[in-house]
């Protein structure tokens, strides 16, 4: 499939386009393939913006997507332009320098996300991990599910490093040599998880222990601003 994606965006990119004419607004790819990084299990992340989006769109889509090679590998987002322009901020950062444009741009959101809205993503994305972490320290208990926090950890690894640095690093090997110690220690981690299977008790609990950790001090760092809190954020 990594050596065909070309060839199936021109096929994809042809049939949305006879689907949905000129309401289609912009064509995304994000995820390892956008960030080249995939493998040969890695999902399509195709993001798809529309004038508007109604049910019957979504199934229109459903269906188009039926017909091609890799159904089984597609996911993604779709929305229409109002959604979007109004769309969680903190979330609209990682979207926005995540997504590699194939069609149209969203160079519109650029101008909606501030330094503040990326401290709210390192600190929901902070919050989120260290909930789950120590639910699975106490509960599951599971190798599987650490490393997937560890993978997802990447994310507000990147918000950090844009915080410090003032640029976006999409792939894992360009963030790397920019992150400081902590942060690269939670990426190159993750990186070595990947290729592990399973991992020893004492194993889980030091890395569990550091993520964390890691995300505690976050926490602590980003704190919430009193007009979130008074508006319920």
């Amino acid at each position: 499939m990594k050596m065909e994606l070309d060839q199936w965006k021109t096929i994809y990119l042809k049939k949305l386009t006879n689907l949905f004419g000129t309401r289609l607004v912009f064509v995304g790819l994000q995820g390892s393939y956008g960030r080249e990084e995939a493998t040969e299990n890695s999902d399509i992340d195709m993001v798809v913006i529309l004038d508007h989006v109604e049910p019957a769109d979504l199934t229109a889509y459903d269906a188009m997507l039926d017909s091609l090679p890799y159904r089984d590998k597609m996911c993604g987002f779709i929305s229409g332009v109002e959604e979007l322009k109004n769309w969680e901020r903190s979330d609209l950062f990682q979207f926005y320098y995540d997504t590699t444009p194939i069609l149209g741009s969203i160079d519109f959101l650029k101008d909606k996300i501030s330094t503040e809205d990326v401290r709210r993503a390192v600190r929901i994305g902070a919050c989120n991990l260290y909930h789950m972490c120590g639910h699975n320290m106490v509960h599951e208990k599971s190798p599987e599910i650490l490393k997937d926090l560890y993978k997802s950890a990447m994310f507000t690894v990147q918000a950090v490093s844009y915080l410090q640095t003032g640029t976006y690093q999409k792939s894992k090997m360009e963030l790397l040599p920019v992150l400081q110690p902590l942060e690269h220690e939670i990426l190159e981690t993750a990186m070595k998880l990947k290729q592990q299977s399973n991992f020893a008790k004492d194993e889980f609990d030091r890395l569990s222990a550091r993520l964390f950790q890691w995300t505690s001090r976050l926490i602590a760092e980003h704190p919430q601003k009193k007009a979130e809190r008074y508006n319920g954020c």
